[in-house]
């Protein structure tokens, strides 16, 4: 009697898990224009793994049919995840640019630690987020322009709204775009080896504060990508996850999310700083006309992203 039981508690637990993976896989697919399905989409991934668990319970609870239907369900989402997992086979021939993307929180990031992740790293470009004047301040005095001396800064007084570029090599070019609430930028940096290269740093409004603004900042970053020539470089908090089509759009044309191209995938980086976190991957680095060689990211005290380095060999 007990292990019938077992057998149909774990039947229902299990039909319950792939239901869920179900609905994670819904969610995804999904172009939704709703603030909270948009909101839920963000965990969609997480959803999908009771694919996993619900396969193995119903195998467990042998039911064989329906552990048949948890395995197809169980590849439809391998066939969602397993391609960002997958290295791009093709190589590059040009020169090596290492690319760092950092919210700072309102500025509040440890300065020290910001410079030693540019030094240690030997970053040649930083797109930061949530830039004040104050961190600008403590940027420089902690030695971040000594080793990026070229600068296209849009800071805030207080807030997040602020935005910057720093470069070890001269720009030009710059501007900001209009269309957002916060500053969004962009500058080509002259590479020595490579030529021109416009770099673009993005931080579009998070959803859960303004679903409509964030909708319509991402379909205007959109815009701006189709527009652009590779190569190019982007660096950016999108506040928004690879389970949101708004994001995926920005990957249609010549860019390519520098996390796909290593087959490292899911990058997760907000909230860091929460002894649960980091859950959501919202920092992004995109590339057109190279191919990310290394990513990873970076604990950086002070802040709550994780920032993301990214080496990337540029096409000659």
């Amino acid at each position: 009697m007990m292990r019938e039981w077992m057998g149909r508690a774990m039947l229902v637990l299990g039909w319950g898990a792939v239901a869920t993976a179900v609905v994670g896989i819904v969610l995804h697919l999904g172009k939704w224009s709703q603030r909270s399905m948009v909101l839920l989409a963000s965990g969609a991934m997480w959803l999908m793994l009771g694919a996993v668990v619900g396969l193995i319970l119903l195998v467990l609870a042998r039911s064989w049919r329906s552990a048949v239907a948890g395995a197809a369900v169980l590849l439809g989402v391998l066939w969602l995840v397993a391609p960002s997992y997958l290295p791009e086979s093709r190589a590059a021939a040009g020169p090596e640019v290492v690319v760092l993307q950092s919210n700072l929180l309102f500025g509040q990031a440890d300065p020290a630690a910001v410079v030693a992740a540019v030094r240690d790293n030997e970053v040649d470009v930083l797109t930061a987020e949530e830039l004040t004047d104050g961190a600008i301040d403590r940027l420089r005095a902690a030695g971040l322009e000594d080793l990026l001396p070229y600068t296209y800064l849009e800071p805030a007084r207080s807030g997040g709204g602020g935005t910057g570029i720093y470069s070890r090599y001269p720009l030009r070019d710059t501007r900001k775009y209009d269309g957002f609430v916060m500053s969004n930028i962009s500058a080509t940096m002259e590479h020595p080896q490579r030529g021109p290269i416009p770099v673009f740093a993005f931080h579009p409004m998070p959803p859960n504060l303004d679903f409509a603004a964030w909708s319509a900042e991402m379909r205007r970053v959109d815009e701006i990508l189709a527009a652009t020539a590779a190569p190019a470089i982007v660096g950016a908090d999108f506040n928004a996850t690879r389970d949101h089509s708004a994001y995926r759009a920005l990957l249609d044309g010549p860019f390519a999310a520098a996390a796909d191209q290593t087959g490292d995938g899911i990058l997760l980086t907000f909230p860091a700083d929460r002894r649960w976190g980091p859950v959501l991957g919202i920092d992004h680095i995109l590339v057109a006309g190279g191919v990310a060689q290394q990513v990873r990211t970076l604990t950086l005290p002070g802040t709550d992203h994780r920032a993301v380095l990214a080496t990337v060999r540029m096409d000659s």
